[in-house]
Formats: C-alpha cells, structure tokens, sequence
C-alpha cells in the first residue's frame, strides 16, 4: 500500500488526527508526514481544520466535520463560549451579539458558517452552525427576521395567473420556490464570442433571477467558478457556483467544490449539462450537506 493511501486509511478509522500521529503510523518523520498531508488536502482528498491542537491543524475526511467537535476543548473561553451559542441556537444575528462574541464566531471557521442576507434593503450577517441544513437555516432565519407568509389578494387576468404558474413551475432550486419580491436583475446580452457552456450557464441564471457577484473563467468552454446572490424567503444569500461542461459529474467533481466553497464559507451550488455519477448521487445530501446540483 502506497504511504497516501495508508494515511488515508488512517484517517477513516481515527477521524481528525494531526501530524505527530501520522508520522507514527507510517513510521517516519513529521515533516515527511506532513508533507504528505499537505499533498493530499491539495488534491482535496483530505481537509484541514482551522481549530488547532498544540499549534498544529487537524486533517480529515469530508464527512468528518462533526468528529471536529471532540477538540473544542482546545478553544480560549471567548471561542467556546461562541461555539456553545451557535450549538444551541443554530442560527446568531451578528448585529445582537456582544462585540467579543462577534470577533469570537469569526474565529471558529470550522463551526460557524457566515451568511450574507438581504431583508428590506438591508444587508446584514447571521451566523450558521455548520451541521444545520440550508433549507432549516433560512426557516430559522425567517423566523428571527418575523417574515410572514400571507397571501396577497390580487385581480389578475386569467392570462396573468397562467404566466406566473409556468414560472414557478420552471424554478428548480428549493431556496427560490418562496421568494420575497424579486431583485431587478439585468438581462443578460450574449457577446458573439462567448461559448456556448457560458451563455447555458448565464440564461439559467436569468431565468432564476440569480445576480452574479463575480466570475473566473478556469477552463474555457469547460469550467467556470462564479459568486452569486439567489433570492431566498429571507432575502439574497451568497454562493459559491461551480459550472463543469461534463457529461457526467462525478464525486471528486463534487468534492472539490465543496472544499472550495467552505474555503469561501460560502453554500454551493454546481451547475452542468450532464448528470451525476451514482456514488455522487449518494453523497449529495448525507456527506454534502451544503451543497446543490441543478443540471443547465
């Protein structure tokens, strides 16, 4: 067995160990051990916490975020005390919180999860633990922010109502079938030179009212990473998107965008004209909680 492929193994049967112990296991040094670890959170095999232990990060496997807990132990008292708020309460307005707690969530990285959202023309932060679900975070959210679901009474033409109905019916993303009042998006004008993966990509982002914040073309015609608001019952919440041209969408695909979302601390969302691999389709939802795969 190949020394990677060994740490690895480890890894699956400790959880989060840090370098000292696997320079243990396979008999060598700890700057050869972490070396290897390095080259395997590189290749977005393994991830790497941001809480430490005795100076020194944590490495896991994806699906191992909630064994992260056992280390908590290692925070100050302003870090655990932060970490116990947003356990219990799964969702923190930023702006009610005492200014050593606000300093505190943005240092537990592992544990607290930022979200930029949008109400009534006002852009604010609430912090989300990093086990809940999106879906239970914006209900929470929803709550906090007392917006209430009542049905408004219009005449609308029989026309009208038709419209409206085959536009709900063609949104296929759940954080948008409640939507507030959607934000003016600009009409997206094709360039002649533009492939046609990226004008895909661009029309499924109009048709859904989704703003783009920023984008890096990292393979032309092929891949795309994108920044994007999508409205929500709670207002605009970020995303970090992936686009991958495939034919078929494959676990490590999905690995790596959500390695790279929770870098950016920000939900995913992949986009692509292909479908997705069995074993993607097994991870999505029990290993991959933040992450969305909608097909373009």
């Amino acid at each position: 067995m190949e020394t990677r492929d060994k740490i690895l193994e480890v890894v699956k049967a400790k959880g989060p160990v840090l370098p000292v112990q696997i320079s243990k296991e396979i008999g060598s040094n700890i700057l050869m051990a972490s070396a290897h670890l390095a080259e395997l959170t590189a290749s977005n095999r393994l991830k790497i916490s941001t809480i430490k232990v005795g100076g020194s990060p944590l490495y896991y496997l994806p699906g191992q975020e909630s064994m992260l807990q056992r280390y908590v132990t290692n925070m100050n008292d302003k870090e655990k005390r932060a970490f116990d708020l947003i356990n219990q309460s799964k969702i923190l307005r930023d702006s009610e919180q005492e200014p050593v707690i606000r300093v505190a969530l943005r240092e537990i990285k592992d544990f607290a999860f930022p979200l930029n959202v949008t109400h009534n023309n006002n852009k604010e932060i609430f912090w989300k633990w990093y086990l809940t679900p999106n879906e239970e975070a914006e209900q929470l959210i929803k709550e906090r922010l007392q917006i209430l679901e009542k049905p408004i009474e219009r005449k609308i033409e029989k026309v009208q109502k038709q419209e409206i109905r085959e536009k709900i019916e063609e949104k296929p993303i759940e954080a948008i079938k409640k939507e507030t009042k959607p934000k003016e998006i600009r009409k997206y004008k094709p360039r002649d030179k533009e492939d046609d993966f990226l004008k895909d990509v661009m029309k499924f982002f109009e048709k859904n009212n989704i703003n783009v914040i920023s984008s890096e073309i990292i393979k032309k015609s092929s891949e795309i990473d994108f920044i994007v608001e999508i409205p929500s019952v709670v207002g605009n919440l970020q995303y970090y998107c992936k686009a991958r041209n495939k034919k078929k969408i494959s676990d490590s695909d999905l690995s790596n965008a959500y390695v790279k979302g929770q870098l950016k601390r920000l939900p995913v969302l992949v986009l692509s004209p292909g479908d997705l691999s069995a074993k993607a389709q097994e991870m999505i939802g029990r290993e991959l909680n933040n992450l969305t795969f909608k097909k373009v």
